[in-house]
């Protein structure tokens, strides 16, 4: 029996890890904090640093949540992390480690660049699904080869994907280069998209039913799809057979053996919905906001996909939530850097302190924790003796 409820589990325990993280964050802004001239005792130089510290805070909520331009710009970031949080998560609940969504995203940048300048299409919504459907060949298959060499050869999935990011660059370098970047062009990018692949935006959206919003924003129909995927990916993983198989080898390789699951089987189709996840980010990206596919475009959204992961406990809605947050972090640490002498990095060290309380110092919250729901239960059991 579980010592703690699954609300506990689900909702407190991340919750107290995030306030921690922003504690310890809020310390680090208070050392850097600039301190006016006119500040000379102590209390006014620590009144000063405080204040700083609050509207630092005041500033990154305001910049990412007190618009729609900001919102706009929260929910594009949390859309790319959605596609990559989930392709950790199918691949964690096969206890599979893919580190490889930055490489399977690349790729799907190039599928949906294949598909968009190539094909002729009508309509957006019919370019969506198939540069969707391009995007996720092309990182399925990119994200099937390490599954391969895994069960077939004993080479090691962290080892192999972590390497086929590198090739992925690699690749999308020369092909940029040399292969699709318009003639006379000096920027190793490719064309711009035909107008009729262009989506639309959530202000094109919205407008119909009288919401205002942003024109500038980059959040669009992607986000539509990635919550989509959550659903689909929740059926998948507790409502079918499949999804059983998976969380069974997940649990236990050795058992799943014996029930008749093949870890071959298993491998390969966890990896390959894993990577198609991860190659779907490129509708957002590369069709919704450049239009044109660039080199970096991915900006480290596949590897922040795995604290999404961590974070949201694999679970689809887990991965939402986290989504949002460090769609949130992305954009308020973006307002920080520009208003304020706070450095860019900043951002990085808030999101390593997420990902360190979320992640490798999970049991410092959750033992405690524990103890006290299993005093709890005592207390109560005692009492009605």
């Amino acid at each position: 029996m579980d010592v703690m409820p699954k609300w506990a589990e689900v909702i407190l325990v991340p919750f107290i890890s995030l306030l921690l993280a922003a504690f310890i964050s809020g310390l680090v802004v208070f050392a850097i904090a600039d301190v006016p001239d006119s500040a000379i005792t102590m209390m006014d130089r620590i009144g000063a640093r405080l204040d700083f510290v609050w509207g630092a805070a005041k500033l990154m909520v305001n910049g990412a949540l007190g618009s729609t331009y900001g919102w706009g710009y929260t929910l594009y970031y949390a859309t790319n992390f959605m596609f990559t949080g989930l392709a950790v998560a199918i691949a964690f609940h096969a206890r599979l480690f893919n580190i490889g969504g930055e490489g399977q995203a690349m790729l799907g940048g190039l599928g949906v660049a294949i598909a968009c300048l190539y094909i002729p299409w009508p309509h957006w919504s019919v370019a969506l699904i198939g540069a969707a459907a391009m995007a996720a060949l092309f990182g399925a298959v990119w994200a099937a080869i390490p599954a391969w060499l895994q069960v077939k050869r004993g080479s090691h999935i962290v080892i192999t994907t972590i390497m086929f990011n590198f090739i992925a660059a690699s690749l999308l370098n020369y092909l940029l280069v040399n292969l699709m970047r318009p003639k006379g062009s000096m920027d190793p990018a490719t064309a711009h998209f035909r107008e009729a692949t262009n989506l639309p935006t959530l202000h094109d959206l919205l407008a119909p039913f009288g919401i205002a919003f942003s024109k500038s924003a980059p959040a669009n129909v992607s986000l539509l799809v990635a919550i989509a995927a959550c659903f689909a990916l929740w059926l998948l993983i507790w409502r079918t057979r499949l999804g059983f198989e998976i969380r069974s080898y997940g649990e236990s390789e050795s058992g799943a053996k014996y029930a008749g699951i093949s870890p071959f089987k298993i491998t390969m189709i966890a990896m390959i919905i894993s990577g198609a996840l991860a190659g779907m980010m490129a509708i957002n990206n590369v069709m919704g906001e450049a239009e044109r596919l660039v080199l970096n475009a991915t900006e480290g959204a596949g590897f922040i996909g795995i604290a999404v992961a961590l974070m949201g406990r694999s679970h689809p809605l887990g991965v939402f939530i986290a989504a949002i947050l460090f769609g949130f972090l992305y954009q308020g640490g973006a307002e920080l850097a520009l208003w304020t002498s706070i450095p860019r990095e900043l951002i990085v060290v808030i999101q390593a302190l997420v990902i360190l309380f979320t992640g490798a110092l999970d049991n410092m919250v959750r033992m405690p924790l524990e103890r006290m729901f299993l005093a709890l239960r005592r207390n109560k059991a005692a009492g009605a003796n």
